[in-house]
């Protein structure tokens, strides 16, 4: 496995002059710069159109202010305060008012030093990187977009979008004329996209963050209360691990399914999503951390869409904080490496998954 290389800024510059990844032609002609994020240790995203902003942690406070999709605010604290008619009785509050929790993703804004390497892997070479941005704008190597949300932001003249939390594949390093160094986003499991962002926003993961948590532990088994919309990890009688999570609204079609008998039979680092129709579907890039348990693809898995936890808003999978579902992925069978990042495994090895009711 080949070291990663750190590289100064003016090191940077040196290099530019040519190509890590020797490409004929950049696809970067128009560059995009970083956005200018606030300054602060926690952040959050407005996630959803329009969001009103309240004099009061209270929907039937005054509005002071509309902020729309991507919006990103200083996240001052979190408080209870009322919302009707949902059980998410959360509120976040900004320096300009509140804003109900649910519709607001929590960021950070942490830049990295870029890596010149990749490693040399199973899957050629490539590394596991993590964006710690709120957002980047990416550009498409080989259009058309595929993905619906990059299709629908492409028919507005707007490049494609990523999201804090989003664990991605890159398999190349290049550097442009000015120094920028960008690696290139191959998803293993996408419709084939190949999108260049600037490195200094994705952290590069290591092996170590994907050793296993309490592999000498004996008895492992993981139970999801619906009624509680819940997780709790279990090592024998003993709770080692809780947090609430969002499984699937109820419905044919979209609620988790109840049994005390699932296994898990698939974990991978990241991997793409994507169903339904067109209208009311849903696709979804660089999910991470994904550990499945049903045959149909219902799974615990990493959620940057949304922060309500403790409500049924999935279409049937586990909807998990990027930290809890990391956790889990770890600490239950099978494990999985760094390479190639993906396991399967049939019978009774997986860990057991118990779904209740009440």
């Amino acid at each position: 496995m080949n070291p990663k290389k750190l590289l100064s800024r003016r090191e940077f510059l040196k290099l530019a002059s040519f190509s890590v990844a020797g490409l004929a032609l950049r696809p970067w002609e128009n560059l995009f710069y970083l956005e200018d994020f606030p300054q602060a240790e926690r952040l959050g995203r407005v996630t959803e159109g329009a969001v009103r902003l309240r004099a009061r942690p209270d929907y039937n406070s005054p509005e002071v202010g509309t902020l729309y999709e991507d919006t990103v605010v200083v996240w001052l604290r979190e408080v209870v305060g009322s919302m009707p008619f949902r059980y998410n009785q959360r509120w976040v509050e900004t320096l300009d008012g509140y804003i109900w929790a649910p519709l607001l993703q929590p960021v950070r804004n942490i830049p990295n030093e870029p890596v010149l390497e990749t490693r040399d892997t199973s899957l050629g070479q490539g590394m596991w990187v993590e964006l710690t941005i709120p957002w980047l704008d990416m550009v498409l190597e080989n259009p058309p977009a595929r993905t619906y949300g990059f299709k629908d932001r492409a028919e507005r003249g707007l490049p494609p979008r990523i999201y804090f939390s989003q664990v991605l594949w890159v398999d190349q390093i290049d550097i442009d004329e000015q120094g920028q160094v960008w690696y290139r986003v191959n998803e293993r499991f996408g419709p084939g996209e190949l999108l260049w962002g600037q490195a200094e926003a994705f952290r590069c993961l290591t092996p170590e963050e994907l050793a296993p948590i309490s592999p000498q532990a004996e008895d492992k088994s993981v139970e999801i209360n619906l009624a509680r919309q819940t997780v709790s990890c279990f090592e024998g009688q003993n709770e080692v691990f809780f947090t609430r999570v969002s499984t699937g609204k109820d419905g044919e079609d979209t609620a988790t399914p109840v049994s005390d008998w699932y296994r898990i039979w698939r974990k991978m680092v990241s991997t793409h999503m994507a169903g339904g129709t067109n209208a009311a579907g849903w696709d979804l890039p660089g999910i991470g951390w994904s550990t499945f348990f049903v045959g149909n693809g219902v799974a615990f898995h990493a959620t940057y869409w949304h922060n309500n936890y403790g409500e049924k808003t999935s279409h049937g999978c586990v909807n998990m904080r990027p930290e809890d579902a990391k956790y889990l992925f770890r600490w239950t069978q099978p494990s999985v490496g760094y390479d190639p990042g993906d396991a399967t495994v049939t019978g009774q090895t997986g860990t057991l998954i118990r779904v209740v009711e009440y």
